[in-house]
């Protein structure tokens, strides 16, 4: 009874809707299971029926001229699983597809839901249909192009275009949880009656003629499907080593390759050093190499297969990249040959495959307790970026409540792998790790009781740790800044700044911005926990318990960061430090969190000369680290242009709030040629404390709202967007800086602002997405615009 009334007070879900809701989860979780997801084949040819009114080649030459304005001015709002209707355009079997009323984003689901992940859980137009995926495409042969729904959206939003006398927020609804009209092609008559403004591009400028007869051409050629361009020889030769490699049937290289397949399946693969515009998925397929990839489709990268014999495959990524979902890892020799050192080399025994069973599956400590914990730990700090970035990126496109489990902005390092505090902790403790529970192994449909379990095992968990920290101290082990990892003296991966942006988030290397609030110290056990919680774990389409479940377990692992990087400063100030993280808790529960964060009595090796020990702590990191720092975001330089920006960073309070969490800015730096540079403005949200699921709004802490401005493009889904003329730039800053209310800011937004509205939207969205691909060429892609303001 102590730990529910606990429970209540930790996380505020007394309320009564919640308590009905997890009653009927009950109910329901009881009686139902998980539907199996059906075999599906591989596809690689066309999906839609066609009229087969043109050649090969005349199809693949009118597709190439649609897709490139679906990409310039589709995917924008039509790209990841939030996208409206389910309705994705970055490549053809997405339009073939279709839309649904199914929402992948549904807060409220009782139940977990069918998955309709792209490419993945169906194949078929036919497949589609019965998962009620109705067609915008004019699907039968010989059918009335003009009747197709994406004819007729273009042409509503050319009969009604959007212009700035428009009222946005009168007539067009755009919170991200609307309820979405998913209209069908035999009632478009009375949707075009009832919103003649709805045309696409919703709530945005409509295309150009030409645009529009790019797109007219192909859908009344029969919307043919492209056909597939081969790939060079020496991507075919590369992937041949790789899946030879992967499939090598010994038990030990299996034991390798299932481990490497579930740290990667969401990776955009590349080949570095044969070719790096081509990227792939790795996939767990019941055909071998040589044969079309027959891809096995679960929920969860380390559910089971089935019994018979299964093969690692490259499958081709096609379509449109995605700032938001495009996660690119290398793959050639070096790697390769990287993969044989940590793995290969060692001498260790496999004398069992493990099991696929999720009590031990969703657990890596158990499934993998065969494979060197430092060779493990190592995989992931060579990339750690790339891994951190699964749990900002993977399966979750948008998620109020998934991200106010963190700071709006914070640094990361990481526990020196050869260092003994890592060590120990790797060995003794993973083996601890073992014996607890992970969220996924309940399973998609869940309820969030089993908390108070899990609750228990991490504060023995805690213990452990500060015992073994404790004890290694004791022997004489040192425990200061030699304790973190510097990259070898070349990995910039050693320092990372996650962002927040409300619903979304960032991860960037390099420390970014002034000293944050917060900051993370990760470890191995932590590392690898946080990739089987939120990436290989989660599932967008569980029901409302897993999805809580995930939430909850995710505040264990963000008091595990900080209080590793709490272990680093005076055991007074970590309790002070602790009071300010978690303000206005509940007694009980602060108690609870001075426990995880400031309940070791262990002090640091390190001398420090202020009362702020914290921000020394940062100063030295960043000197350990320099040799490493990413420079991507540098503060700015007082001799380039616009480092009258600068001045940003020192707003706080009204001026810093009014701005939204993420917008771009394009500085015009000559008035005749065009030129520009770009800078990305980053709100910090102060919180009271990040340590309850609902309510954020009443824990906000407005007056220590600040700005960070960084040159470049920082975020995936910009909220507002800035055009400022040569010249104007001062007083840009000087009506930002002056901000007092929400008319100050329409004021600023109409005289600097890119609205939805303006005649210009699409000149400069195309320069921004021009500008971000020219800077970051491999890592680019295209930004979200569903999360631009109303005006």
């Amino acid at each position: 009874m102590l730990a529910r009334m606990r429970f209540g007070t930790w996380l505020q879900l007394g309320q009564r809707d919640c308590a009905a809701t997890l009653a009927l989860l009950a109910c329901l979780a009881a009686c139902t299971q998980t539907t199996p997801l059906s075999r599906t084949p591989d596809m690689r040819d066309r999906v839609l029926p066609t009229a087969q009114r043109v050649s090969p080649a005349q199809a693949d030459a009118s597709w190439r001229e649609a897709e490139t304005v679906f990409q310039r001015r589709c995917v924008v709002c039509h790209g990841c699983y939030d996208a409206p209707c389910q309705l994705k355009l970055d490549a053809y079997s997405g339009a073939a597809r279709g839309a649904s009323t199914e929402r992948v984003y549904e807060p409220a689901r009782l139940l977990a839901a069918r998955p309709t992940r792209l490419d993945i859980d169906a194949h078929l137009t036919s497949e589609w249909r019965a998962l009620k995926f109705h067609p915008v495409l004019p699907e039968a042969p010989n059918a009335d192009a003009t009747r197709s729904v994406l004819w007729r959206m273009l042409d509503l939003k050319r009969a009604h275009p959007l212009t700035p006398e428009v009222d946005i927020e009168r007539t067009f609804t755009l919170d991200l949880d609307r309820q979405e009209t998913c209209v069908k092609a035999d009632a478009f008559d009375a949707y075009a009656s009832d919103h003649p403004q709805w045309g696409m591009p919703y709530a945005l400028p409509g295309i150009s003629v030409a645009e529009q007869l790019a797109i007219e051409k192909w859908l009344a050629q029969g919307a043919p499907a492209p056909g597939v361009a081969p790939l060079p020889k020496a991507l075919h030769e590369s992937i041949a080593d790789w899946e030879a490699y992967l499939n090598e049937p010994t038990p030990k290289r299996r034991l390798i390759a299932r481990y490497v397949y579930e740290h990667l399946f969401l990776a955009s693969l590349y080949f570095k050093d044969t070719d790096d515009t081509h990227f792939f998925r790795l996939v767990r397929s019941r055909s071998p190499h040589g044969f079309p990839v027959d891809e096995i489709a679960t929920r969860r990268p380390f559910e089971n297969p089935g019994d018979a014999q299964f093969f690692y495959r490259f499958v081709r990524r096609d379509g449109a990249r995605l700032n938001k979902t495009h996660m690119p890892y290398p793959l050639g020799p070096q790697r390769l040959a990287r993969y044989r050192e940590l793995f290969d080399a060692p001498d260790y025994p496999v004398t069992e495959q493990p099991s696929y069973d999720l009590h031990v599956s969703s657990n890596p400590f158990r499934s993998f307790k065969q494979l060197p914990k430092s060779a493990r730990y190592r995989f992931l700090l060579d990339d750690a970026e790339f891994f951190m970035m699964g749990f900002i990126k993977g399966p979750v496109c948008r998620g109020q409540v998934a991200l106010n489990v963190i700071q709006e902005r914070f640094w990361i390092s990481f526990l020196d792998p050869d260092s003994r505090f890592s060590t120990e902790l790797a060995e003794q403790l993973t083996d601890l790790q073992t014996q607890f529970e992970m969220p996924a192994q309940a399973g998609s449909n869940t309820l969030p009781l089993h908390w108070f379990k899990e609750a228990e095992q991490h504060s023995h968990y805690v213990q452990a740790r500060n015992a073994l920290w404790e004890k290694a101290h004791a022997e004489g082990i040192k425990l200061d800044l030699r304790q973190i990892w510097d990259g070898g003296g070349q990995n910039s991966h050693a320092a990372l700044t996650v962002f927040r942006h409300f619903d979304s988030a960032t991860v960037v290397r390099g420390f970014v911005g002034g000293p944050p609030k917060t900051a993370w110290v990760v470890d191995y056990p932590m590392f690898e926990r946080i990739h089987y919680l939120l990436v290989a774990g989660f599932d967008v389409f569980g029901n409302v318990g897993h999805q809580i479940m995930t939430r909850l377990y995710m505040d264990f692992l963000r008091m595990e960061g900080e209080a590793n990087y709490l272990a680093f400063v005076p055991s007074k100030r970590r309790v002070e430090l602790t009071q300010d993280w978690y303000q206005d808790l509940p007694q009980d529960a602060l108690q609870r969190v001075l426990a995880e964060l400031a309940g070791s009595k262990l002090e640091p090796d390190i001398k420090y000369r202020s009362q702020d020990p914290e921000l020394e702590l940062d100063a030295r990191l960043e000197q350990q680290l320099r040799p490493v720092l990413d420079r991507t975001y540098p503060a700015l330089d007082a001799t380039a242009p616009g480092h009258e920006l600068s001045a940003l960073a020192q707003l706080r309070g009204t001026p810093a709030t009014s701005l939204p969490e993420l917008s771009f800015l394009e500085l015009e730096t000559d008035a005749t040629t065009g030129k520009a540079v770009y800078f990305t403005i980053l709100r910090d949200s102060a919180h009271s404390n990040v340590a309850h699921l609902f309510n954020e709004d009443q824990r906000r802490v407005e007056s220590n709202d600040r700005l960070n401005v960084v040159p470049g493009f920082l975020g995936a889904y910009p909220n507002a967007l800035f055009h400022v003329r040569a010249g104007e730039l001062g007083n840009f800053v000087a009506q930002l800086s002056a901000l007092h209310n929400a008319a100050d800011y329409r004021a600023l937004r109409t005289r600097f602002g890119v609205l939805r509205s303006s005649p210009d939207f699409w000149t400069i969205s195309d320069r921004i997405h021009i500008a971000a691909r020219a800077a970051q060429p491999l890592t680019s892609g295209l930004f979200d615009y569903n999360r631009l303001q109303a005006q």
